[in-house]
């Protein structure tokens, strides 16, 4: 057996057979990966397969002649060498609730699971140090879970207006990087538009929370359920882990007239919280505001029209990144 490292995206003949590979073994290819690892035999055939897309483990798939020798363990290894040279040591692998057993022995820990779903992480208390050394205030605590992409008055409003049902309100600004503005832009921007609220705690969240690179949705045969598996493994990992050990027994979020996705995200929010004792709260969009308009706005170069839609620390920074 050969075991090979490749980054992709690989060459169209091997990309066919891995492709094919995955979908005989009831999988996709989420065509996101950085580094392909493959185990071929003697005539080429693949055996065994694995991938790596920043931190996340994801489409490790092993031929019925090659299950019983190791070969997921070999290939799970390769990936976490390539990790360690990308400089990423925390690692995640979001796979079928039944791998948990196998991937436990393999040095990951379960983080949440859904019926469909199971979350993992190379860190034995990974998420718990990490919620650990957030601040604990005393008091009924709430929370908002938002990207920020730039951070708008439309936030402010949802942020300011939550503070004031609240002692405490911890704003978790996600660490998905498939957004116009990185991380750390969007955590400054929301920490500089909400300096005046006392009560209000910001924190990025760090890939626990609503992010397509921790969640992908490979092994899910009907792409039509992605959304929803992705909304219950999310929701699981914020009522189990999050919200207990902050406190949190509300949860805010914004009034979503335009897209469906979240529109049912939240839908599924109000059907699944309140059995962990949280309360969902919808507060109303404030004038229609969204960053969708403001990064259509700055692709036009239509600054004047920004103006009245975004803090006046959010424009400075626009007029600066443009």
């Amino acid at each position: 057996m050969n075991v090979s490292r490749h980054a992709a995206p690989l060459a169209s003949f091997l990309a066919y057979r891995y492709r094919a590979f995955l979908e005989c073994r009831g999988l996709r290819d989420e065509q996101d990966a950085d580094t392909i690892v493959l185990m071929t035999d003697d005539d080429g055939s693949i055996l065994a397969c694995g991938a790596r897309s920043g931190r996340v483990i994801k489409q490790l798939a092993v031929s019925p002649a090659a299950e019983g020798e190791g070969a997921c363990a070999v290939i799970l290894s390769e990936l976490i060498e390539d990790a360690c040279q990308a400089g990423h040591t925390h690692l995640f692998l979001c796979t079928k609730p039944e791998n948990k057993s196998m991937f436990q022995s393999m040095g990951f820990f379960p983080i949440a699971q859904t019926a469909d779903a199971l979350l993992m992480e190379n860190r034995r208390n990974g998420i718990d140090s990490f919620l650990a050394s957030l601040p604990h205030p005393n008091g009924n605590a709430g929370a908002v879970v938002c990207n920020c992409n730039p951070f708008t008055l439309g936030h402010r409003h949802l942020i300011k207006t939550a503070a004031k049902e609240c002692d405490s309100l911890h704003v978790f600004v996600l660490s998905e990087t498939l957004s116009a503005f990185s991380p750390e832009e969007r955590l400054e921007l929301v920490k500089l538009g909400t300096a005046d609220i006392p009560n209000c705690f910001i924190h990025q969240s760090e890939d626990y929370l609503v992010s397509r690179a921790t969640f992908p949705a490979y092994f899910i045969k009907n792409s039509g359920r992605v959304d929803s598996v992705r909304a219950d493994l999310d929701i699981t990992i914020f009522a189990e882990k999050i919200a207990p050990a902050l406190g949190i027994s509300v949860r805010f979020v914004g009034e979503e007239p335009f897209c469906p996705v979240t529109r049912a995200y939240n839908e599924r929010m109000k059907e699944l919280l309140p059995a962990h004792g949280i309360e969902l709260r919808e507060i109303p969009r404030y004038n229609d505001i969204s960053a969708s308009r403001v990064r259509a706005l700055m692709k036009e170069k239509n600054y004047e029209a920004i103006k009245p839609l975004v803090p006046e620390t959010t424009y400075a920074a626009i007029l600066r990144y443009s």
